[in-house]
């Protein structure tokens, strides 16, 4: 099994909503929180 994760194509709207999560994580732990958004390519090689 092998896995690829990409980074994630996400629309503005979408990068919006992370920036936006970030925020309120670093509103509520003091900590510089950085989300990254990658997808799961999940790939069965044969053998």
């Amino acid at each position: 099994m092998a896995y690829e994760f990409p980074v994630a194509s996400l629309s503005q709207n979408e990068l919006k909503q992370i920036k936006s999560m970030e925020e309120k994580l670093r509103d509520k732990t003091g900590q510089e929180i950085v989300l990254i958004a990658y997808e799961n390519k999940h790939k069965h090689e044969k053998g």
